[in-house]
């Protein structure tokens, strides 16, 4: 018999509560010294003191949790992955009142939640042509998801949750879009469920392969007769800047995220620094208020798994062999790709590049937003839904989802 769809609002313990906020009353901060506020060295002081004081003393975080539970309409279920115990998924649905919307399966990757979908869900709601049903998933590890226990959850895994939690749902075709992890584990799904996920939009393109001149030779022949484009360049010079000054919390996830749990999961402080960094490096000038930051870095905090849990996944990533990298990076056929670029991403490669992932069918670079598109610049992100999907659209499937529920 298969387990209940259960309504669900985020209700942290008080305890939990009183425990961070004892520890960050215990916590010792480095002392200041001529380079404490250098922002290549890592995270600022100033910036870390504010906020640990915030957290502690000002943030009212079951205001943010009442906040979030009115925003969202949330839901859990348990999923059995091959392999793996079952799984209770918490996740946000939105369906939409139109006939024949699209299923859209929003991923979100590290250090992001399902509260990234929080600004396009509106949006997305009011769209008419296309419209969209929405469910936005926490990932195991994350969020009000389950921690995995077992290893070799890799993102097969991760890929055949998203699909069987979409296909509980009644979605058996639907599309998905997806950044950072999202972009991964999206792409795992066109591979292994092509007769399902008709089409994927990424709003990151993770260092793909030139165009070979056998396969895709105009672009290869542009890239060498043309050159590229000037902001092309800019994009080449903030990838390398990621590689060479921005990555290190990557290799340490990917080889020992057991190592960095302890600090994780024991200090708070840690946590914070640990993901500001990242919310201010990775967006364009994002003005993000304390309390917003402090909501996002809460979600880890309060985690079912614990703030360490969803570093593992970089770690199952980077030890999935040749196999699973190449449908991260290789050409996929047969599903239909969109490709949004924002210039303040953390890897930007030209475009040309990111046309051998498979047949792109819609793209579009952007002058202004980061990492976090679908929170920094969502109106955006929905635009470029709308002009995939929508009539006449790369991906305008027409009255094919009027069939997609079984």
């Amino acid at each position: 018999m298969a387990s209940p769809i259960r309504p669900y609002q985020i209700s942290v313990p008080d305890s939990a509560i009183h425990n961070l906020k004892d520890k960050l009353a215990a916590a010792t901060l480095p002392e200041a010294s001529d380079f404490s506020d250098d922002r290549d060295s890592g995270a600022p002081l100033s910036e870390i003191t504010r906020l640990a004081q915030r957290w502690r003393d000002g943030f009212d975080w079951r205001k943010q949790e009442a906040q979030i539970n009115k925003d969202l309409p949330q839901y859990t279920t348990t999923i059995k992955v091959d392999g793996f115990d079952e799984l209770n998924i918490h996740f946000v649905h939105q369906r939409s009142v139109r006939e024949g919307s699209i299923p859209l399966v929003f991923c979100h990757g590290w250090p992001g939640s399902f509260v990234e979908v929080r600004k396009i869900l509106p949006l997305l709601a009011k769209s008419e042509n296309p419209s969209f049903h929405v469910v936005a998933p926490s990932l195991p590890n994350f969020g009000f998801s389950d921690r995995v226990n077992k290893a070799g959850f890799g993102l097969s895994q991760y890929a055949e949750t998203l699909h069987k939690l979409m296909v509980k749902l009644g979605y058996n075709t639907y599309v998905a879009q997806g950044g950072d992890w999202g972009y991964s584990i999206t792409r795992h799904m066109a591979l292994l469920y092509p007769e399902h996920c008709l089409a994927t939009h990424i709003n990151m393109v993770y260092f793909p392969r030139p165009p070979p001149y056998a396969s895709r030779p105009m672009d290869a022949l542009a890239e060498t007769v043309l050159g590229r484009s000037e902001d092309e360049k800019q994009g080449i010079e903030r990838s390398r800047w990621f590689m060479e000054r921005g990555y290190g919390y990557n290799l340490l996830q990917a080889t020992k995220p057991a190592t960095l749990g302890f600090a994780l999961t024991d200090s708070p402080l840690a946590l914070l620094a640990w993901i500001w960094e990242k919310l201010h490096d990775w967006t364009d000038a994002y003005p993000w208020t304390d309390d917003e930051a402090l909501t996002w870095i809460s979600i880890y905090q309060f985690s079912t798994g614990g703030p360490a849990a969803s570093a593992r996944i970089y770690y199952e990533g980077a030890n999935a062999g040749p196999e699973a990298k190449k449908k991260m990076f290789g050409w996929i056929g047969g599903v239909r790709l969109g490709i949004s670029y924002f210039p303040r991403d953390i890897t930007l490669p030209p475009r040309a590049w990111g046309r051998t992932l498979g047949p792109v069918v819609f793209e579009r670079k952007h002058v202004a937003g980061g990492h976090f598109a679908a929170y920094e610049v969502p109106e955006k992100l929905v635009g470029d839904l709308q002009d995939m999907f929508g009539k006449g659209g790369g991906a305008d499937f027409g009255d094919r989802f009027r069939e997609s529920r079984l």
